[in-house]
């Protein structure tokens, strides 16, 4: 399996043949709109920021709310979340989109803004490999909340997602450094992970942060 960053919450997740697409933006947020094609594209919720779906050049199947799917093998459960910490009375619902992709267990929180998660939704992500965690605060947990994720769910991988990024429109958001601060951890770049389940080491988080490729 191989996991680029696009920026934001969107990524190009290659199993194969097959090609994953999470949360695509358009470039009025200020970055490099994604234009690649895709078998699979997830929305975790339908705000123009993460939900502009004609920046897939072909026509995926598309998969934006809750429930279990299978599509060319990829088995994918989507868990129904909050965008806020009240219940969705600020910013709505969010999906939680957990995929098994080649004996790996990859989940994407989305706009997760939850102070923590609930003990149904730990249930449903008792084994997660790697995990694409929101960090920048605001909109969506910050460093802290998102500590404390990593603590619950114990993952081998995390890469962190929706950071402020040079040229986002979007101010409000903490950059990536708050996030590294709070997990007392130095910069680990890479352009891509690409990763097999026999990578996975047990022991110790690794966050891993991808060059987003449209900053």
């Amino acid at each position: 399996m191989t996991i680029q960053y696009w920026g934001h919450s969107c990524f190009k997740i290659t199993e194969k043949e097959i090609t994953i697409t999470t949360d695509p933006f358009p470039k009025e947020i200020g970055l490099k709109e994604p234009r690649f094609s895709a078998d699979i594209l997830t929305i975790s919720h339908q705000h123009w920021d993460h939900n502009f779906k004609e920046s897939i050049k072909n026509s995926p199947f598309i998969i934006d709310q809750p429930g279990e799917y299978e599509i060319k093998g990829i088995f994918i459960k989507g868990i129904p979340s909050f965008h806020d910490d009240c219940q969705g009375k600020k910013r709505g619902v969010n999906t939680i989109f957990s995929f098994e992709i080649g004996g790996i267990n990859l989940v994407h929180l989305g706009d997760f803004g939850q102070s923590e998660l609930t003990e149904e939704q730990l249930s449903e992500l008792t084994k997660t490999d790697i995990l694409l965690l929101p960090v920048g605060g605001f909109y969506t947990i910050g460093p802290k909340e998102a500590h404390k994720i990593i603590l619950k769910l114990e993952p081998r991988i995390v890469i962190p997602m929706h950071y402020f990024l040079e040229g986002l429109k979007i101010k409000e958001i903490l950059p990536l450094d708050n996030f590294l601060a709070e997990m007392g951890v130095e910069k680990k770049e890479k352009e891509k992970l690409a990763i097999k389940k026999n990578d996975l080491k047990e022991g110790e988080v690794e966050i891993i942060c991808l060059k987003p490729l449209a900053a």
